[in-house]
């Protein structure tokens, strides 16, 4: 459903990728994949996620119906506010929820507190990746925070990735995770550290490569983890 949510996004914004130079060569704005063609995948794609929800219990099938309507209106915050980042971090994120939701039929705090640090980690990485388009979100008039915090962007994603790491460490301590967590969870804090101690946020290859190694943070996150549950 992450990936629906991303064609969605692409469908309607293929007439602002068409005016952003990295964005320009993306499937649709390029003419690789027609607006058809995207719409049949998209179709495609809520297909196998609904066989998917339909295995879960009827309260998690709630859970994740609910989500689609921050699926669907995440798209447009971007022409409407300057805090985009925060509601794809509400959409993205909602498989915090649903996997706790999957096994205990039921949501407690630490899927909350796993949820909102969540979100604030989406905030930070997702202003990282928005700063390689500043200029040219500036001329079409496209809002994001990294336009928003301006020259203090890397200060602000850097607390906002401190209130993510507090958030989690509420989330692990609330789901009863011991030290062995939190002897293999290093790497977490570590590489967000990394991200923002080589930020050059006027330089847009090394945004991307920052905003890309946030898949390391995750992996790295949900090792330590499993690493906790098997030892």
């Amino acid at each position: 459903m992450r990936g629906a949510g991303c064609t969605l996004n692409d469908i309607i914004d293929r007439d602002i990728d068409d005016k952003v130079e990295r964005t320009r060569s993306r499937p649709i704005p390029s003419g690789q994949v027609s607006v058809r063609q995207a719409i049949i995948f998209l179709v495609a794609q809520c297909l196998i996620g609904l066989v998917v929800l339909l295995q879960f219990n009827d309260f998690t099938k709630l859970l994740g119906i609910s989500s689609l309507v921050l699926v669907v209106i995440y798209p447009f915050m971007k022409r409407i506010t300057y805090w985009p980042q925060l509601f794809l971090g509400l959409a993205f994120n909602w498989g915090a929820l649903m996997g706790w939701a999957a096994m205990f039929g039921t949501l407690h705090y630490p899927a909350f507190w796993l949820y909102a640090g969540s979100i604030l980690w989406t905030i930070g990485y997702d202003t990282i990746y928005a700063l390689q388009d500043r200029e040219d979100d500036a001329m079409i008039g496209v809002k994001s925070t990294a336009r928003l915090f301006g020259a203090y962007a890397r200060e602000i994603t850097a607390a906002f990735y401190v209130g993510a790491l507090i958030l989690w460490w509420f989330a692990a301590d609330g789901a009863g995770v011991g030290k062995v967590f939190l002897y293999a969870a290093w790497a977490v804090p570590l590489l967000l550290i990394w991200q923002i101690a080589t930020l050059k946020p006027e330089q847009g290859l090394n945004c991307l490569v920052r905003f890309k190694a946030n898949h390391w943070v995750g992996l790295a996150l949900a090792l330590s983890l499993y690493i906790e549950y098997r030892f």
